[in-house]
């Protein structure tokens, strides 16, 4: 019982096998995921698998790169979806200061909207952060985020920000990176976070964990990131397969 929490087959790098990836998932345990949906097109085609798939559920909202592209009608469009029996979340919301398509201010100013979006139709959101740590967290205090908590996706800060983050209600969730020789900080975390504090995720077609580092990622290799964090935790793969799979719906309000 694998949950992969966070998943991109809404992108064009599975449209020529894109049946066979979802059954190597299900033939390496993994019994539910969320496709998470950023802009027009990949929300639309979130929406398209979630309907398809009994165990597949979206995730909506905008991405910080392309902040400047959204207009208030897609944010009526993210609400209009955000009553869809299949939606468990808003986002992937939040900062990238890495990329410079969309101003800081723009950035900032789109991701409060999708906060306050949230609180109002009371679904948890998933938080992108790149370079921007201490303005998410100032934002996520600012907004009173902790009213609904949600994601933060493929956490790479430190131990100490994972704590400040789940004292805000959220969860810390872990993908390939915590595989990787050199990943100090996320091997960390995965030690230092309690188990019932945790996520994990694949963020396929990216980041693949090792030994696929550099290679498509795919949602069955949620299952190397589940026996890293086993191994650092002292853990067998069940309890951790266990622990996340009822924290992920916990939070997404699965039965």
């Amino acid at each position: 019982m694998l949950f992969d929490t966070h998943v991109h087959l809404n992108a064009e790098q599975y449209n020529e096998d894109l049946e066979e990836v979802i059954e190597r998932a299900q033939s390496e345990g993994v019994t539910n995921m969320v496709v998470v949906g950023f802009d027009r097109s990949t929300i639309q085609r979130a929406m398209e698998l979630a309907e398809s798939y009994e165990f597949i559920y979206a995730c909506v909202g905008w991405h910080p790169v392309d902040a400047i592209d959204m207009t208030e009608k897609d944010l009526e469009w993210i609400e209009d979806l955000a009553s869809h029996p299949k939606v468990v979340a808003l986002g992937e919301m939040g900062l990238d200061y890495h990329w410079d398509k969309s101003p800081k201010e723009i950035q900032q100013e789109v991701f409060r909207k999708q906060i306050r979006l949230a609180k109002k139709v009371k679904l948890p959101i998933v938080i992108h952060n790149r370079e921007a740590t201490a303005d998410i967290v100032e934002i996520l205090k600012e907004e009173g985020a902790e009213e609904v908590g949600g994601i933060m996706h493929c956490f790479s800060g430190s131990p100490e920000v994972a704590k400040e983050c789940i004292k805000m209600n959220f969860y810390i969730s872990l993908g390939g990176p915590v595989t990787f020789k050199n990943a100090k900080k996320p091997k960390e975390v995965a030690a230092e976070v309690p188990i019932d504090k945790l996520l994990i995720e694949t963020d396929c077609p990216y980041l693949a964990p090792h030994p696929y580092r550099g290679k498509r990622n795919e949602p069955g290799y949620v299952r190397l990131v589940a026996e890293e964090i086993a191994e650092i935790k002292g853990l067998t793969l069940e309890e951790v397969a266990s622990a996340t799979t009822q924290n992920a719906k916990k939070l997404f309000a699965i039965k």
